[in-house]
């Protein structure tokens, strides 16, 4: 069998990528396939650890925007994302992969509380950790958590799962001359607003070191391809300055 490339990973997976083609609540044959393939990964010998969002259910500013006060609204989505945590937990757990969810906020009943260590042993111990309601503080997005935790549990990468295969130079949906990046550095991204994360979590990662992988999550193999060193999608990393 072949190398992983990367040791231990943080998995962002967007809140509607796991609605599938209906686009709201949960699609749970996509989860299933995609805990097969997580499966897939750690008996390669990949740790890891997954953020998960809350698109699929509530967004706190698009949601709640204009009509609710800011704070709470993203406390919703805090919450929100504890309902695909411990759904994906499930799906995991009828898998055989041996799983823990841990929360920002605490909410003892059904969760550890997130706890850095902690974390660290269940991952060398071979468990996916599951990381819920995000930084646990309004105004960050779960962007901006994947990276936070990736930076804590000190992963070799992050892969961003979404309903879009990488980076492109526009919307490709509107704009048919939109180019598609197969690398590109974080300062391009900053510079030309492009939408891979927000700009907080386009700083953390670039602050920390992270390469960051977009690719698609229709095809949920693409997890272990990439974790298996293919190129699919996009590469977000450091711009390689030429010595002088």
């Amino acid at each position: 069998m072949d190398e992983p490339k990367f040791r231990r990973v943080l998995l962002k997976i967007s809140g509607e990528a796991l609605a599938g083609d209906a686009g709201r609540g949960l699609d749970f044959d996509v989860i299933a396939q995609v805990c097969d393939v997580i499966k897939k990964c750690l008996n390669a010998g990949v740790q890891i650890g997954v953020v998960i969002g809350a698109g699929n259910f509530w967004r706190g500013v698009k949601d709640g925007g204009g009509r609710m006060e800011r704070t709470r609204a993203d406390h919703m989505g805090m919450l929100a994302t504890v309902l695909n945590c411990l759904a994906v937990a499930d799906v995991m757990e009828q898998h055989g992969i041996p799983v823990r969810v841990q929360t920002a906020l605490e909410i003892r009943a059904v969760a550890e509380p997130y706890i850095r260590s902690r974390a660290i042993r269940h991952l060398e111990k071979g468990r996916v950790v599951i990381f819920g309601c995000g930084t646990g503080n309004p105004f960050f997005s779960t962007d901006t958590a994947a990276v936070l935790r990736a930076a804590e549990i000190e992963a070799d990468a992050i892969l961003l799962a979404k309903n879009i295969d990488g980076v492109y130079s526009a919307d490709p949906r509107t704009d048919p001359s939109a180019v598609k990046y197969d690398s590109i550095s974080y300062d391009q991204v900053l510079a030309q607003h492009l939408q891979v994360m927000d700009s907080t979590a386009t700083s953390l990662s670039m602050d920390n070191s992270i390469p960051v992988i977009l690719f698609a999550l229709k095809d949920p193999e693409n997890i272990y391809r990439v974790v298996m060193g293919e190129k699919v999608g996009t590469i977000v990393k450091e711009e390689k300055r030429n010595d002088r």
